[in-house]
């Protein structure tokens, strides 16, 4: 590990979570910006003032297209935040740095082609082949984590 790199980062589990982590959060900004781009060009806004500052209260109103926005971000934080858990966790475990960083290859690429199939209306199976793609790691960790554990219950 590189030395600017602080002790309590040194190590490369955790430091390979970070970094697939760090790639999840940001798309999930992305797909925050994404439905507030998509509520201005609908004119499709949640909440009356800012209807009224654009066009009216008749534009305080739901659209198809802002709800699947607004779905692929609610899956997002259904699926990544226990990921973050379980990921943080699992990465203090010392697991082999290879086997971790499938795991979160995985459960990154898995989300990352979710949101891609949600957003852009792929054809059925393709988004719940990704969300399972993705929840395999999930499953894995989490049993890895109970083994580990199961002494203090």
């Amino acid at each position: 590990a590189s030395s600017s790199v602080p002790s309590m980062l040194q190590n490369e589990v955790l430091l390979c979570f970070a970094f697939y982590s760090t790639i999840l959060i940001v798309k999930m900004f992305v797909v925050a910006i994404i439905t507030g781009q998509v509520r201005l060009r609908k004119k499709a806004f949640a909440n009356p003032e800012d209807a009224l500052r654009n066009g009216g209260l008749q534009f305080c109103r739901l659209d198809p297209d802002v709800e699947r926005c607004r779905r692929a971000h609610r899956n997002d934080m259904e699926n990544i935040f226990p990921f973050l858990f379980l990921g943080a966790i699992y990465s203090l475990l010392d697991p082999s740095l290879a086997v971790a960083r499938i795991h979160f290859l995985t459960f990154c690429a898995g989300r990352i082609a979710h949101t891609a199939a949600y957003l852009l209306q792929l054809r059925a199976p393709t988004r719940s082949v990704a969300y399972s793609l993705a929840q395999l790691p999930c499953f894995s960790m989490a049993l890895q984590i109970l083994l580990a554990t199961t002494p203090y219950w």
